[in-house]
Formats: structure tokens, sequence, C-alpha cells
């Protein structure tokens, strides 16, 4: 007796789709919206360096540009126009990293076509922005991922692994402190200060730094009780808050304090984690991590990564193959929107 595939038990189409990827693909296609200076080395040039994986197109609205950039990175096609390179059939993902103005509106139309989208930190401007753009992926059933990057990076695998084995005892405290003056070096370099109009990054330097630290400590801590914080400019010349603290409850008990600035005469930038038997402590943006035990001190040294979202991009294609679960979804970034925007408001 013939059976058509339409006949057989859902689990079983779910099974065969998970092997071969959702969209029927052994191979992921990218096209990048948004080809700018972030995606020249930390992002960019990974996609092809990655199994299964392969960078298609490039857009940006300068098509002059986005012609140069494929020329540079031997990407076989460009476009300056978003449209035209979603509904490429050749392309069955997308990466957006364009300023956030834009994130959802992108990620609304690739999602519409039914293309996974993987969109870079901050997800969009605010948590209700967040909250349509996790809607569209569960309307239109399409894999969402947040560029939450440094999850995947060896250093912060090992605090997490750190803490797992709880090598400090039980968690209490979480300080961290982010000090910098107004042009500083951690931000990625643009044509324009976009980072400082809020109508396009959400509001100041704070918006572009502190994504990567607040999406830790919710990978690191789990869900969040509540959050506060006070936000406000002390001297930036820009229309945005360049001071910035808050507070976050997890569910587990751990409390986090954080303190941001973004006009300061000295650069720091130091998290502790602070157990009943010890204490961990990084930089967000550094490469030595120190285990703290009593008199004894423990040092870890990683190398840094050619291209930090290396290690993430391998992960995202794996999920959109459907071999691992989500390493970013939209429903955890939400969290750290949420919380972005309570310090903030």
């Amino acid at each position: 007796m013939e059976v058509s595939l339409s006949n057989k038990p859902n689990y079983f189409i779910e099974k065969v789709w998970n092997m071969l990827g959702r969209n029927g693909t052994e191979e992921i296609k990218w096209g990048i919206i948004g080809c700018g200076d972030v995606t020249e080395v930390k992002s960019g040039p990974a996609f092809n360096k990655v199994l299964n994986s392969s960078l298609v197109a490039v857009m940006r609205r300068d098509g002059a540009k986005a012609k140069d950039y494929a020329i540079r990175h031997n990407v076989p096609k460009w476009y300056d126009d978003a449209d035209q390179l979603i509904d490429d059939p050749e392309i069955n993902a997308i990466y957006i990293a364009t300023p956030p103005l834009q994130h959802e509106e992108y990620a609304m139309r690739a999602m519409a076509a039914g293309k996974p989208v993987y969109v870079e930190k901050p997800m969009t401007l605010n948590a209700a922005s967040a909250i349509r753009m996790k809607a569209a992926s569960e309307k239109y059933d399409v894999k969402l991922t947040v560029a939450h990057y440094r999850r995947a990076q060896p250093m912060f695998l090992k605090v997490k692994s750190l803490l797992e084995e709880k090598a400090i005892g039980a968690v209490k405290l979480v300080q961290l402190q982010m000090l910098q003056p107004q042009n500083s070096d951690l931000i990625a370099g643009s044509e324009t200060n976009w980072r400082l109009n809020p109508a396009i990054s959400g509001g100041g330097l704070f918006h572009d730094l502190a994504p990567h630290q607040l999406d830790l400590m919710i990978y690191f801590f789990g869900e969040v009780n509540r959050s506060m914080g006070i936000s406000l400019n002390q001297g930036s010349p820009y229309e945005v808050d360049d001071l910035v603290t808050g507070h976050i409850l997890f569910h587990n008990g751990v409390v986090f304090n954080g303190s941001w600035c973004f006009s300061a005469d000295e650069k720091t930038d130091i998290c502790e984690i602070i157990g009943t038997e010890g204490k961990i402590s990084f930089p967000m943006f550094g490469h030595k991590l120190t285990l703290s035990k009593g008199n004894d001190e423990q040092e870890f040294i990683f190398d840094p990564l050619q291209h930090v979202q290396q290690p993430m991009i391998e992960e995202v294609v794996k999920y959109f193959l459907g071999k691992t679960n989500n390493p970013c979804s939209a429903e955890q970034a939400i969290m750290s929107m949420q919380v972005m925007d309570s310090f903030t408001k």
C-alpha cells in the first residue's frame, strides 16, 4: 500500500524536517541586510568559515558600498534593496546587521517570506518591539535568533561551567562596572554617530554595550524577578544618557548591581560574581578570567577570536538546520530588553 508523506504522523514529518532543516536544505545560504562596519571582521567572514554555511549575498542601501563589500569579501551577489535580497530564491536565511531602528521591519519582512532570521543585538529599540518580533516568529512558524554572541565564546562558557560546578559555592551577588571616556575604543567604527541618536539606537552607548552584559547575566542566572534603575545625561553633548545604574533580582535570589558611565576619565571593565566560597572576576571585553578562593587565585587566559561571532554563528547554523536548540531565543532576548527599559525609563 502506498502511503503519502502527508498521511504520516506529524512527528515523522518533524523528524524529516529536523534532519534536513525546516526549509529542506543541508546548507544555510545567508543574505546580510546591512553590510556595514560590524560585519567586516566580527561576523561577515565567519559565515563562510562555518560548516554547512555560505554567504550568498549582501545588501546596503548605498549600492556602491554593497558592491565594494561583495567584491572585497568574494560574495557572489549584492543588492541595494532589502526586498530583493529577501526574495532571492537561493537565500534561505537572513542576518540583519543594520542599526536597531530597522531590526523589526526587516525581520518581519524576512519571516513573512518564510526565512529564518539572525538579528544583531540589541534585538530592537525596546521590549515592545521585541515582543512583536517574537509574535511574528510564532505566527509564521519561522526561526528567530538574537546575536548575543558572547554566550558561545570560550571564556563565558567557562564562567557558566564554573557556576554550574559551584566552584564559588552559592552565588549571592554580582557587581559590574563599566567606565569609559566619551570616545571609547570599545565602540565599533561607523561613518555616523548613529549609536548616539536614540531614535536609531534606542539610547546611547549603554544600548550598544550593555546588551552583551545583561544577556550574559540572564544566561548565567535565569529569569528576572524585578529590575529598576536610574539613567541621566551628566555631560554628554548628545541627546542620550551617559550614566546608567541598575539593579536586578533574579528568581533564584541572586542580586545584580551595575554601573555604566560613558563620560568618565578612566577605563574600567569588570564583572565580579561573588559566592559563599569565592569569587569569579572577568572583563566583558577582555580575555582573562580569575577564580578566587580564600588566598588562592587561578587565572584562565583565552586567545582572542579572529571573528568574535563565529562560535555563535556555528550554533545558529546548527539550529536553523534542526540539529540543536536555539542558542538565544527571542524570549530570552526580550528579558534583557525589558531590563534595559527598566534601567533607562
